[in-house]
């Protein structure tokens, strides 16, 4: 596994980032420990995960299921680089208050200790903005955020699905504060969504942030979907968001020239998706949410893949991004 400094940061990180997302909902305590323990073993350190993961009545079942992973010891802890997120209303039933969601100070403090108990650690590596608080002044959330660093409850600060110009205001805040500001950006990246390559990225490259993608397959839709649909298969790229976008004609033509390209090299879709975001200016790694170990090992081999210029060429064809800001829309 190759490793990499997260942003501006002198801490060093896997390349791929283990998603948990799927702890809980869709893959039980026990696999979920194994495909933890497996991710150690492939030298995967980087993992991401959100207070609110479980869902519904179960919001924090995953951070639970990742501190039970911690508490079996064996290093679990220290060689793990703990990212979660905050924002999301973690109340559930008829125990909903105003103030259970967001980022006013006082929720980032109580979600914070909250978190800390259900992860069973004493401090957290990466601390994620979920999404952008349009109510709270980011004088409010540096001066919380300042006081957690000081505690040593939080070491890092990132962000998730920022506009760029939220990662400047953001960041100029921290500067004019003396705080260090957004280390990240975790954003909706990949091969048929590249949006983000207009402002997003350059931003986080300006200011020194690691950018992180989620969804690297689109739901599922650069991961072989006309293929597994062809053949019976295919599980979430049956429903969703995958099977939405293949509705469309031009996005259909667009993933079967895709998937055509891939099978005259050789190569697995859902891989090559991986590969060509770590060939990307800016980003950190990519976040893969394995619901099994066989999953996990693909994305593995994705990280070891050597994407050659023609490829690369013939993937921009496919997939043209928009280019940057402001020529991506003007002159």
């Amino acid at each position: 596994m190759k490793y990499t400094q997260l942003g501006r940061t002198g801490l060093k990180v896997s390349r791929l980032v283990l998603g948990t997302m799927n702890f809980g909902p869709q893959t039980d305590e026990a696999h979920s420990h194994a495909i933890m323990d497996a991710a150690h073993e492939a030298g995967i350190n980087f993992f991401d995960t959100a207070n609110v993961y479980g869902w519904g009545e179960n919001k924090g079942r995953t951070e639970e299921i990742i501190g039970n992973w911690f508490a079996q010891g064996g290093g679990r802890r220290e060689k793990t680089v703990l990212a979660t997120k905050v924002y999301a209303n973690m109340g559930t039933g008829d125990e909903v208050w105003p103030n259970d969601d967001k980022l006013s100070a006082l929720n980032i403090r109580r979600a914070v200790d909250a978190s800390l108990k259900r992860l069973r650690t004493d401090h957290i590596d990466l601390y994620q903005f979920h999404h952008v608080d349009r109510s709270t002044p980011w004088d409010e959330i540096w001066q919380a955020i300042d006081v957690l660093v000081q505690q040593g409850k939080i070491l890092y600060v990132g962000s998730s699905n920022h506009a760029g110009w939220h990662l400047a205001k953001a960041n100029e805040t921290a500067r004019r504060r003396g705080s260090y500001g957004l280390v990240s950006e975790q954003c909706l990246y990949n091969l048929a969504e590249r949006r983000a390559e207009m402002e997003v990225i350059p931003a986080a490259r300006d200011y020194g942030l690691g950018v992180i993608p989620w969804s690297p397959l689109h739901g599922g839709l650069l991961g072989g979907a006309i293929r597994k649909e062809r053949e019976g298969g295919g599980g979430r790229t049956a429903s969703g968001r995958s099977a939405d976008a293949l509705s469309n004609t031009s996005v259909r033509e667009q993933v079967q020239a895709y998937e055509d390209l891939l099978d005259k090299h050789g190569l697995e879709p859902g891989e090559t998706a991986l590969a060509w975001l770590l060939t990307r200016p800016g980003v950190t790694g990519p976040i893969v949410g394995p619901r099994t170990t066989e999953q996990l090992a693909s994305a593995v081999r994705a990280s070891e893949l050597t994407l050659g210029e023609e490829l690369l060429r013939s993937l921009d064809e496919i997939f043209p991004g928009p280019g940057p800001s402001p020529e991506a829309f003007a002159w």
